[in-house]
Order: C-alpha cells, then structure tokens, then sequence
C-alpha cells in the first residue's frame, strides 16, 4: 500500500444526476476548482457505460494532475489503472488489494463503530465515516452517525487517513474536520450549480486551510 497516500481536505464525488453533467465535465470543473482527488460515482449504471465514462474522465485527469478514484468497482479500476473506493457491498478490501496490487489507492466506506473498528485491519489506504449529517444523496442511507461518529473513527484507526462524507457543505465542513477527518467529502453541496463549482470549491478548500 503507499505509505505516503494523504487525502485532500476537499474530496470531491461525481453525479451526473445532480449536475446534468458528464462525469469528464465534472472532473475538468473540480481541477479548474483546485481539487487534486476525485472520485467517480455511477451507481446503477451498467459497465460498459461506467467503463466508457471512467476513460473519458481519466484523460481528463491525467491531464489535469487529478488523482481518479472508481467507487465500487474492481473490475474497471483494474481495465483502467485507478484507484477504487469501495463499500460494505462490494468486494472485500482483501480480494481488490490482490487484484489491484500494493500501489493502487484503496479506500473503504464504514456506518458504524464496529465496522470502523473491523476496517482498521484490513489493507486500504484510507477510510470514510458517515453519514455525518442527513443526505438526500444515498437512495437509502445509513444512520447518521455525527461528528461523534467521526471521533470514534479516529480513535478506532489512530492516524490514518480518515474523509467524512455525508451532509457535508460549506456550513459545516470545518466541524468535521475539527472532530477528527483529514478530508471532506461533498456531492451536492459542490455540485448543486454546476457553474459554481470551481468557485464553490476554491471557497471550501481556502475555509478549510487554516
């Protein structure tokens, strides 16, 4: 695993049903913003679809010096050369590390504080806690877990990296931050108006330096 991996204080997610925009389009908006990592996120959508996008989104990235990240899946992370974030429901960590080697960025999403405590076993290179706050973006979310939920995420894997997501904007964002996260990580909140994402972003990431 690479030791070195840092999350970003800002950790952007694709939607295209938010946006209206192609998940390259949001990528490009998110570099021009400042973000460094994004992850891409089609749930539901069919491989060969998420496959064509992923590609077409990664040169963007390449281009732009943005670190791509596939939520859940293996299959196209490893056609592509990424990186994948994966949840509950997917793939053990144990069997993606196999297929995607030690150097590939693994990161892995928990709900609780048994499953932050179980997670901090396994060979991924950072974690999510959440929700933080209540989400309309998950069709059906887990309970909220709050700022405490951060905390015990902290204390359950000492200092690595650690992103919150869930019902995190501008407004709060730096109480997340404060309870424990290295990074946040925002869909709607960055992605709401589309225009305004490189602006939206710059604004966060300048909240969150000091």
């Amino acid at each position: 695993m690479p030791s070195s991996f840092r999350l970003p204080r800002v950790y952007p997610i694709t939607d295209t049903r938010i946006s209206g925009l192609s998940h390259a389009e949001q990528v490009a908006l998110f570099a021009e913003g400042g973000a460094t990592l994004v992850q891409l996120r089609a749930k539901h959508a069919p491989a060969l679809h998420v496959y064509e996008q992923a590609k077409a989104a990664l040169e963007v990235a390449n281009k732009r010096g943005v670190q791509l990240i596939l939520n859940d899946r293996v299959d196209i992370a490893l056609a592509l050369g990424t990186g994948v974030h994966l949840g509950q429901d997917d793939l053990p960590p144990e069997a993606a590390r196999r297929l995607l080697g030690d150097e590939a960025i693994i990161g892995y999403s928990t709900h609780s504080l048994a499953q932050i405590q179980q997670a901090a076993k396994l060979p991924v290179d950072y974690f999510a806690i959440g929700p933080i706050f209540p989400t309309a973006t998950k069709d059906d979310p887990d309970p909220v877990v709050g700022l405490e939920g951060v905390r015990w995420a902290r204390d359950a894997i000492g200092d690595r990296p650690l992103v919150g997501i869930g019902g995190v904007s501008q407004a709060n964002a730096r109480e997340v931050i404060e309870a424990g996260a290295d990074s946040v990580a925002l869909i709607h909140g960055l992605l709401a108006e589309p225009a305004a994402i490189p602006e939206r972003l710059r604004s966060l990431l300048a909240s969150l330096q000091t």
